[in-house]
């Protein structure tokens, strides 16, 4: 890895956790329900030097990936690309239907036995209750850009931001620069008929959606809201009202430097609405940011190059042209790389207009030859393509002083179990409090001069830890070639202290792609595995990779799937858009080839009973921006993993790690009271254990395990 460079904490007004929220968090840790309510602050300020790092839990993850690594190298096609594979396995591939052929697949959501996926001509959802062969349940055509999902209860959310979008779902696009028939903001389906999706309402916004939250706030069971993140140009008020591209300082209700908070009566879903909009990047400064990696320079170098090229070539052809019309007499005029010639014929007579305009009389003087060439420079100016101006109103200039910073986010992440949200706004990640849901607030920003652009983010399920993505070249671009940066289009792992972040580590790939292969960091979500922090996330074409970063401090990469560019001749836009667990299976939304479906196997760094543990957890519903607690019940899986952690970890002495399984075999082999006592009195020990050992967190979880068997679990 290159030298790394802190992000820099800027002197921004935050919020210190109450205690009642630093015990709520403790309780999460521990895998014990509970639910948030509103918490007081007290404000302070953000240091700008990053504290000591936490302890090492767990004390290195080892694990030997395949050498070489065989993602390198792997040969090109569309449905037949290379693959390669390591600690997962494929259930099944699944390619778009023929409505969304060529169009890209964006981001997923989930609901029952459901896969949403989004797509840029509408929404394709699939029955996914057999992994192995997911079957379609519906093709709905309704273009917009991205086409990203969110599920509440039988409502579906769906963001529109690019300007052919239209409010009839029409294929035929907007092709007015003002017009009523555009959509840009959010769709609100009924899918209560899911093969029948119901257009029930729409909700404008002067920016569009290019991504939204949806956030399930537990104070307020009757509304559900969203978040919206529009990253597009400000439509004109003559399109919508009230729309202003002026700076807040021209301008306090500029459509700059917020976002909009809707909120989506759940039984009304029709009277859903703008309530809000949050100014979160209040003060804000543009951060300092990289340069262009040593690929960058040589392509542009390249580029410069065939340029002049050409330059050189196009002015030996003007040199041979203005010779070759000297030579016949004609009247020449040279202007940059063009020749005008006009025939000896021709200029006699428009010479002989511009005398007698002037009242002479004689042959042409040197002045009107002059007065020609500017005539013919005049028409070929004129003949020129006018500049095309853009939709909205003239943009925000910075006033004096430094130049403002991000005008919007990209995603935000909310995490409603303990009241917070990471933004990732372009060149900052922020942390908001979200115990209002309708007004959300900062508590702290971070820049970091590593990170071109803030693009999603993930809590750890305790919520100690926030890990950010780095969209590094928009996600159409390789930047994950041989020489790129290890710190530049990857992840920045922070951990959340006393209401600030403060960095830990990087992660990018491993495993270097092409310059055919857009590449950089994406989307993805935990899996519930307890007592580690282990995350499924896509990286376009980089494929997908299985990322254990329980020390913030030591990421590791434990499982992967790649396939070879989609295009052997030329960049051309596939991989993984999103990756997600739900309900024990991974899905994976490839960009150009479908649906990909897989599961998790035993490894080095990961036992079965991991594995049954983690799928033991069961969803409703996921939104991956609207990240969920995960809660495992109580299983014999549950209580053995964590024995294998400890085992692994060296967290008890092997002897003892030896009785305690055998204690739990024999509780698990009893019935009725004898059961419950064998359990209770293992719980009982090894709470005894906690109390002096180095890991006594995740002994203390194996003996919450217990003691809920022994209360009535598995």
């Amino acid at each position: 890895m290159a030298s790394l460079t802190h992000p820099t904490h800027h002197m921004t007004p935050i919020a210190t956790a109450s205690a009642r929220q630093r015990a709520l968090l403790a309780l999460l840790f521990l895998g014990v329900a509970v639910s948030y309510g509103c918490s007081s602050y007290a404000a302070t300020t953000s240091g700008a030097e990053p504290l000591a790092p936490p302890a090492v839990t767990p004390p290195g993850l080892q694990v030997t990936p395949p050498t070489p690594d065989p993602r390198v190298g792997l040969a090109s096609g569309m449905f037949d690309a290379g693959e390669a594979i390591w600690n997962l396995e494929l259930l099944s591939t699944t390619p778009p239907p023929e409505e969304f052929v060529g169009a890209m697949n964006s981001d997923l959501a989930f609901t029952g036995k459901y896969a949403i996926q989004g797509n840029f001509n509408g929404i394709q959802v699939w029955d996914i209750s057999d992994p192995a062969n997911p079957v379609s349940v519906v093709t709905h055509v309704c273009p917009a850009s991205q086409s990203d999902v969110s599920v509440y209860g039988n409502l579906l959310f769906v963001s529109g931001e690019d300007l052919s979008a239209r409010l009839d779902c029409g294929d035929e696009g907007v092709r007015e620069q003002v017009s009523h028939a555009r959509l840009r903001g959010i769709r609100i389906f009924d899918i209560s008929a899911i093969a029948s999706p119901e257009y029930v309402a729409n909700v404008q916004t002067c920016r569009g959606s290019h991504t939204h939250t949806v956030l399930e706030h537990p104070g307020d069971e009757e509304n559900v809201y969203i978040y919206v993140s529009g990253s597009s140009s400000v439509r004109p008020s003559e399109e919508l009202s009230g729309c202003s591209a002026l700076s807040p300082e021209e301008d306090p209700n500029s459509s700059l430097f917020r976002i909009e908070v809707i909120r989506v009566p759940v039984d009304n879903p029709g009277a859903a609405a703008i309530v809000t909009s949050p100014r979160i990047f209040q003060d804000l400064v543009a951060p300092e940011t990289h340069g262009p990696a040593p690929g960058d320079i040589a392509a542009m170098e390249q580029a410069m190059a065939r340029m002049e090229e050409r330059r050189r070539a196009r002015e030996e052809e003007r040199k041979t042209r203005a010779r070759e019309a000297r030579e016949r007499g004609d009247f020449v005029v040279e202007a940059a790389d063009l020749v005008v010639t006009l025939s000896a014929a021709e200029a006699g007579d428009r010479l002989d207009s511009i005398v007698a305009a002037r009242g002479g009389e004689g042959p042409p003087a040197a002045a009107d030859s002059v007065a020609l060439r500017d005539q013919l420079e005049a028409t070929r100016r004129a003949s020129m393509p006018a500049a095309i101006t853009p939709m909205g109103t003239r943009r925000a200039q910075p006033a004096d002083g430094p130049r403002p910073g991000p005008t919007q986010c990209h995603d935000i992440t909310v995490y409603p179990a303990i009241g917070l949200a990471g933004g990732a706004c372009g060149g900052y990640g922020l942390l908001l409090d979200i115990s209002d849901p309708a007004n959300p607030f900062r508590l702290d920003a971070v820049a970091d001069s590593n990170f071109a652009y803030w693009h999603s983010a993930t809590f750890s399920n305790d919520g100690s830890k926030i890990l950010f993505t780095d969209e590094w070249g928009g996600g159409l671009a390789p930047k994950c070639r041989v020489d790129d940066p290890m710190e530049w289009g990857a992840n920045a792992i922070f951990t959340i202290e006393d209401g600030t972040m403060v960095f830990q580590s990087y992660f990018k790939l491993p495993a270097a792609q092409t310059t055919l292969e857009n590449c950089v960091a994406h989307n993805g979500s935990l899996i519930p595995v307890p007592g580690r922090d282990i995350m499924i996330q896509g990286w376009y074409q980089g494929g997908i990779s299985l990322i254990d970063w329980t020390d913030p401090r030591n990421p590791v990469e434990i499982a992967y799937h790649d396939r070879g560019p989609f295009n052997g001749e030329r960049m051309q836009a596939a991989g993984s858009w999103s990756v997600y667990w739900y309900n024990g299976v991974i899905v994976n939304s490839e960009i150009a080839r479908g649906l990909d479906i897989f599961q998790l196997v035993t490894s080095e760094a990961l036992t079965q009973n991991e594995i049954d543990a983690a799928n033991s957890v069961r969803l409703k519903h996921l939104n991956s921006q609207g990240q969920p607690v995960y809660e495992w019940p109580a299983t014999f899986a549950l209580a053995r993993a964590y024995l294998d952690q400890l085992e692994r970890w060296v967290g008890l002495p092997g002897e003892e790690i030896a009785s305690a399984r055998a204690q739990l075999a024999a509780g698990e082999r009893a019935s009725g009271t004898a059961r419950g006592d064998a359990l209770r009195s293992l719980a009982r020990s090894l709470n005894t254990h906690a109390e002096n050992a180095a890991q006594s967190d995740r002994i203390r979880k194996l003996a919450d395990a217990v003691q809920r068997l022994a209360d009535g679990g598995d």
